[in-house]
């Protein structure tokens, strides 16, 4: 039996975004529900799942209520402790807890001036004497991280942890709002936009949900600094080089070209997730 997972909008929510890569980068099945950020009280369309009141809740295959992302990261990784929420090392688990700890309560200012906004990238944009305070903060802690725990590859406390799941919306605002950080932290920056799941995400809240006007920022605007796409664009008719959806299994029924070839997905929000970012869908990119 799978957890139930209730999220907000993708381009948006930066609690749900770390909620959902809890279960997602670990591989933890899930279903998921969509609360709709312009359809009243988050807490009223919670109803169900009281007493929480706020995006990312969890729901435990025996119904206990987790309304919390770092409770959602600390119930995952008792309950499956094979899957590598949080690092074996002793040294290096205790510094991705204090890790998340921190992102969890802080940076308020870099919060309030910079929210979330998957859609666009800015330019332009000049930090508060407090952000920039947030992001000195952010630097340093990430810097102790990984000079302590000597990590191989890009990430904080060695192979990829909730601590990065937890910083996963910072990197997001740091190239959205195109903040100057060190060299080491742009690192670290890039290696979240260039994470798969992430750019899965990303693609999903490119094309569903409103465009929330509380959000937007009247900076100019640039090009997303992540990975370029492979190129691709609806089409009306196939035929396509697949017979069943790649996602689903189910017969194709709407079409998408690929740099020049033909792919069929079930439906069209399969079809659509995967034009923003094709190769960051495995089970798509097997196709190719």
């Amino acid at each position: 039996m799978a957890y139930d997972l209730i999220i907000g909008d993708r381009a948006y929510s930066s609690w749900s975004l770390r909620g959902w890569l809890l279960f997602e980068a670990f591989d933890i099945p899930r279903k998921v529900k969509l609360v709709d950020f312009n359809g009243g009280s988050v807490a009223e369309q919670l109803t169900d799942f009281a007493p929480a009141k706020t995006v990312p809740t969890a729901r435990t295959p025996e119904g206990a209520i987790l309304g919390d992302s770092l409770a959602i990261a600390e119930e995952l990784a008792t309950r499956h402790p094979d899957a590598g929420l949080w690092p074996a090392d002793p040294l290096a688990r205790a510094t991705a807890r204090n890790l998340a700890a921190e992102m969890h309560s802080g940076f308020g200012a870099l919060r309030e001036d910079c929210p979330m906004n998957l859609r666009v990238a800015y330019t332009g944009f000049e930090p508060s004497e407090a952000v920039h305070s947030d992001l000195r903060r952010i630097e340093a802690i990430w810097s102790h991280a990984r000079e302590t725990c000597k990590p191989n590859g890009p990430w904080l406390c060695g192979d990829y942890s909730a601590a990065d799941a937890f910083f996963a919306p910072v990197a997001a605002r740091i190239a959205g709002y195109g903040l100057h950080v060190s060299v080491e932290a742009q690192t670290y920056v890039e290696a979240h936009l260039n994470d798969p799941a992430f750019r899965r995400w990303r693609a999903m809240g490119l094309v569903r949900g409103d465009d929330l006007p509380w959000y937007r920022r009247d900076f100019a605007r640039t090009d997303w600094p992540g990975p370029s796409p492979s190129p691709a664009r609806p089409v009306e008719e196939g035929p396509s080089e697949n017979a069943t959806c790649p996602y689903s299994g189910d017969p194709v029924t709407h079409y998408l070209e690929v740099s020049g070839r033909i792919f069929g997905f079930c439906n069209a929000f399969c079809r659509d997730k995967t034009q923003p970012d094709p190769l960051a869908w495995p089970d798509f990119a097997a196709l190719l």
